[in-house]
């Protein structure tokens, strides 16, 4: 393999990771990349190759009609104690957000997550699923049919919540919108002589 493959082969492990479990179709593949789809198919096929080996964790994996990054069947006792494990199982901020987001507009899906983050979700969802404290509650009529995501009887454990509508309220921005802009404009632009 020449020198311009082995680069091009990075950048499509660089696109598999980016796209994460949504995948991406090889037509999507060979736009995005500026090549024919028989080249792409040849460079999944080599990365697959390559992946094979028992130095690596992660595979190539066809799920659908998407190519996707998967990690390798026989190494899941591993990711189960990963997942499983008290001192992994404390939260990020960007977890708790998230969690924030499916537990006050569930169901919900993930690109609706992402748009009210402003951030891909997918990681943090696959995260949230093997931890028990979201599960997918059916399927989206949205383009591409995507899961509807839902909070978990595992999540109301995890923050002492007997139900939802235990959930503390929160106060969106336009109860308070005109308050505050009034606050901002007398207390910070006063006339200066």
């Amino acid at each position: 393999m020449n020198e311009q493959d082995e680069e091009k082969m990075g950048v499509l492990e660089g696109i598999l990771f980016v796209v994460g479990d949504e995948g991406i179709n090889l037509e999507s593949l060979a736009q995005i990349m500026n090549i024919k789809e028989s080249k792409v198919k040849d460079l999944l096929m080599e990365l697959k190759k390559r992946y094979e080996d028992k130095s690596h964790g992660l595979r190539i994996s066809y799920l659908g009609d998407a190519f996707k990054l998967t990690t390798k069947q026989e190494h899941r006792e591993y990711y189960e104690t990963l997942v499983t494990n008290p001192g992994t199982n404390k939260l990020s901020q960007a977890a708790l957000e998230t969690l924030a987001i499916i537990a006050y507009n569930q169901p919900i899906t993930n690109p609706e997550i992402s748009e009210i983050r402003g951030v891909q979700t997918g990681e943090l969802v696959r995260k949230l699923v093997a931890k028990g404290l979201i599960k997918e509650a059916g399927k989206s009529d949205m383009p591409g049919r995507p899961n509807l995501y839902k909070t978990t009887s595992e999540f109301l454990d995890y923050f002492g919540l007997a139900t939802i509508s235990d959930l503390p309220e929160v106060k969106t921005d336009n109860e308070n919108s005109s308050e505050d802009e009034t606050e901002l404009f007398t207390s910070m632009y006063k006339d200066v002589k």
